[in-house]
């Protein structure tokens, strides 16, 4: 491999309990690095799955003293390598929350964060209803961060249905596209695979998504299916169940320039009118 890179993604089942999730994240953490993964993600809400408002806003602190964040920092220091927290709630003040993701750089300094941009709003099937919006307050910048021959570009579960941000990341230079999630188990049945190999495809980058998956102690339910996509779409790696655990792939960065040569789809955007209706 000409720019060789072992990434892992981790799948957990948090719970409503930031210190146990504080405690599986980290064992799971370990597992990974000690597979040679230089590259970690762990799953949107790493730190706490709680919809209770009021019990969700007791429970979680600011990013200086986040315990996911400190731990995050350590074990990134510890092991040398690039440790993704996918998301956990970081309390603004005034009542107002971020699904927030962490970048930690192998000497243990946050290197960027990102706030989740589109909110889960939807009203699903047999009476399964979301309102992220009454709780978290949406971000509006999307990122990259160099990571070390990577451009690495941040995303959050629903935002992989809004294709703009994977675009502007690539054409950005982003080679490493990501969507860490707690995607509900219906809509995970339906369109996850598609979604995620999608944006992989259309834009000649890998996806990596960390997963939540399972019953969780507040009865939502998650799909699972951590996945990591090569450039082509093809699935390198997948958790293909809802249970705890990791997974890893050895990819070459170079194969982001081979699709890209091949399907030039990125130098071909045309600007065009719409015109109508006729």
């Amino acid at each position: 491999m000409a720019r060789p890179l072992t990434c892992a993604a981790v799948q957990m089942r948090s719970t409503t309990d930031i210190a146990t999730n504080r405690d599986d994240f980290e064992r799971l953490v370990r597992e990974a690095a000690g597979r040679g993964a230089t590259y970690v993600q762990t799953p949107e809400m790493t730190g706490l799955i709680q919809k209770n408002r009021k019990a969700l806003l007791d429970a979680i602190s600011a990013e200086d003293s986040d315990p996911i964040a400190a731990t995050a920092s350590s074990l990134a220091r510890e092991f040398g390598i690039w440790l993704h927290v996918g998301s956990t709630p970081i309390a603004l003040g005034d009542g107002k929350v971020a699904n927030r993701a962490l970048l930690f750089g192998p000497d243990g300094g946050k290197r960027v964060s990102y706030d989740k941009i589109h909110m889960f709003d939807v009203d699903l099937d047999n009476g399964e209803s979301w309102r992220e919006s009454a709780v978290y307050q949406p971000g509006d910048r999307a990122v990259t961060v160099q990571m070390d021959d990577a451009l690495l570009g941040l995303a959050i579960c629903y935002d992989v249905r809004f294709p703009d941000i994977f675009r502007k990341q690539a054409l950005a230079g982003a080679e490493i596209l990501t969507s860490p999630a707690a995607f509900t188990r219906q809509t995970g049945e339906a369109h996850w695979h598609v979604l995620l190999r999608a944006r992989a495809i259309e834009n000649g980058a890998f996806m990596i998504a960390a997963a939540q998956g399972g019953t969780h102690e507040d009865t939502r339910e998650t799909y699972g299916h951590s996945m990591i996509v090569d450039p082509w779409g093809r699935i390198l790696a997948e958790k293909a169940d809802d249970e705890p655990g990791v997974i890893t792939a050895a990819i070459d960065l170079d194969a982001v320039l081979e699709a890209r040569q091949k399907i030039p789809n990125l130098k071909n955007i045309r600007q065009f009118n719409l015109v109508g209706p006729q």
